[in-house]
């Protein structure tokens, strides 16, 4: 069984996987940073400062005015968190734009390498050495021949 995990372990797509998640970590990092530092005080620029994120109703409860989402929650009461929900769906797109990008510019790449691959089997191969050493025999031949 010992055997049977460290050959598990040892394939290539697990390793790759890990690497796939830990940059995948890495990159979630990025993009929340993205949304938080930049996309949402542009926003709340374009909104007149006000903060998206905490926007929400009250269904049903008592929420002090002007409180905090977190504190809203906290109060037990029925919240309908639309900025939050708007939040994660910019969020969501940001990830997917990414992504998006990510995967032209990798197929970009793997049609450029195709094309170079392609290009270099269809350059037409120059004659063989046994071929150019029967034109030099031929050409010889012909001169030592009496016309």
């Amino acid at each position: 069984m010992i055997q049977e995990f460290k050959t598990f372990i040892a394939r290539g797509n697990v390793i790759d996987l890990a690497v796939g998640i830990i940059i995948g970590a890495a990159f979630t990092a990025i993009v929340n940073s993205l949304v938080v530092d930049l996309i949402n005080p542009i926003l709340g620029l374009m909104t007149g400062g006000i903060d998206f994120t905490d926007k929400y109703l009250v269904l049903s409860g008592n929420v002090p005015d002007g409180a905090s989402l977190t504190a809203a929650r906290d109060s037990g009461a029925a919240i309908f968190a639309y900025g939050a929900f708007a939040m994660a769906v910019l969020n969501f797109l940001i990830v997917a734009w990414a992504v998006f990008l990510l995967v032209k510019a990798v197929n970009r790449l793997q049609r450029a390498a195709i094309r170079k691959e392609e290009a270099k089997e269809a350059a037409p191969a120059g004659p063989s050495q046994e071929e150019l050493l029967a034109q030099i025999r031929d050409l010889l031949a012909d001169r030592a021949s009496p016309v």
